[in-house]
């Protein structure tokens, strides 16, 4: 038997598990949020591609998924604006009917030793990666109730994903900003599961490790770069977008409809501390 290529790989993973569902993705123009809305769209969603800058390579997101058959569209919106979410995910249900999946996966860094942060860089960061999360979950959620369940559709009455990272729990000299942002997503999230879950509303996070991004190029993209990486990494890689894509499409499934407030860790065993494996 002769191996299928990459997609065709990643296709019968998919296996059109959230086919028919109506997905928004955050920050989708790049990264991983390109890859999750995507992955998304091949496994069977319509999907809004939210971006804030870089309308070409969003557009460009858009065709790819359309061409799995599936509708999509572009949307420019500042997740930390909240008249812009507010206006995004309104046109989403007119557009599209409703909402059932929401990836909050737009983030950015403003990397300063904390004695040289300014508040405006602390305040950027934290009204991005927290604040934004907190309003495209508001705003879906407003829709969820009004909708319900639809059995035909899935199991519950919507579906939350927060990206977080493996820095909600691992502390990152330099970047007090970023890492208190994601501890506080992850708190966020297990509140609003908590008190989400009664209505069927299921919201959890994928926390990614080292992930070949532009956000992070600079620690992977010489020799020297990543083998100082892989030392941090016991599976001894560099995880990819599409790694942390195919965990966001399983959880936002149904085939994980018992899993409510958790974190996954999508991370080679970065949090397992490997600086301890030979008793620190």
């Amino acid at each position: 038997m002769v191996a299928g290529s990459t997609d065709e790989v990643r296709g019968a993973m998919s296996a059109r598990l959230v086919a028919g569902q109506k997905a928004l993705v955050t920050g989708a123009n790049s990264g991983i949020g390109r890859a999750t809305a995507i992955a998304l769209g091949r496994a069977g969603a319509d999907v809004v591609v939210n971006y804030v800058a870089g309308e070409d390579e969003a557009e460009q997101v858009v065709a790819e998924i359309k061409g799995f058959g599936v509708r999509a569209y572009a949307h420019q919106a500042d997740v930390s604006d909240e008249a812009q979410v507010v206006g995004m995910v309104a046109r989403m249900v007119e557009e599209f009917g409703t909402i059932d999946i929401l990836v909050a996966n737009a983030g950015l860094q403003r990397d300063a030793p904390s004695v040289e942060m300014t508040l405006a860089q602390w305040q950027k960061v934290i009204d991005v990666n927290l604040t934004g999360q907190f309003l495209c979950a508001r705003e879906a959620v407003k829709e969820f109730v009004r909708r319900g369940v639809v059995p035909e559709v899935s199991r519950s009455a919507g579906k939350i994903v927060c990206m977080s990272s493996v820095h909600q729990i691992v502390p990152w000299a330099g970047h007090v900003n970023y890492a208190s942002s994601k501890g506080g997503v992850g708190m966020m999230m297990e509140t609003l599961a908590q008190e989400l879950a009664p209505q069927g509303i299921r919201v959890n996070a994928v926390a990614p490790g080292a992930i070949r991004t532009p956000i992070n190029r600079s620690a992977w993209d010489t020799p020297e770069a990543e083998s100082d990486l892989l030392r941090l990494i016991p599976y001894r890689r560099v995880g990819e977008p599409e790694d942390i894509a195919n965990a966001v499409v399983a959880v936002a499934s149904d085939l994980l409809d018992y899993v409510v407030g958790a974190t996954l860790y999508v991370d080679g065993g970065m949090t397992l501390f490997p600086g301890f494996a030979t008793g620190g």
